[in-house]
């Protein structure tokens, strides 16, 4: 079985009130149980703010370190998942399905060699 990378892409700023996020909470736990009980889901997690994140660049074998993301943005990667499907579309189910928990843009792309 192939397996799948789900990046989840969130608007940068402040998360929504709890009204709001915890169904969606929820509504991703249940969905991360249905993706178990499949046999689909192989790990996942949930990021800290691209603040958090440092690149590191070696070049003439100095190393180099920028505070921040590797890429600036409105949306940041905030959360993956990695599945296990038996093709691309069966991965864009799971995504599809996730997009709606979220209402977020899911990338969905297949990991090398599996």
């Amino acid at each position: 079985m192939k397996q799948y990378l789900l990046s989840v892409y969130q608007p940068d700023g402040d998360l929504p009130p709890a009204e709001i996020l915890e169904p969606i909470m929820q509504d991703l736990v249940a969905w991360n149980q249905e993706l178990r009980d499949a046999g689909a889901w192989v790990f996942g997690a949930g990021l800290l703010p691209p603040s958090t994140a440092t690149v590191v660049r070696v070049k003439d074998s100095e190393l180099l370190l920028t505070d921040g993301p590797f890429v600036e943005g409105k949306e940041h990667l905030g959360g993956f998942t990695v599945i296990a499907a038996p093709d691309l579309d069966a991965a864009v189910a799971w995504g599809r399905r996730l997009s709606e928990i979220t209402t977020l843009p899911i990338e969905v792309r297949p990991l090398q060699g599996t």
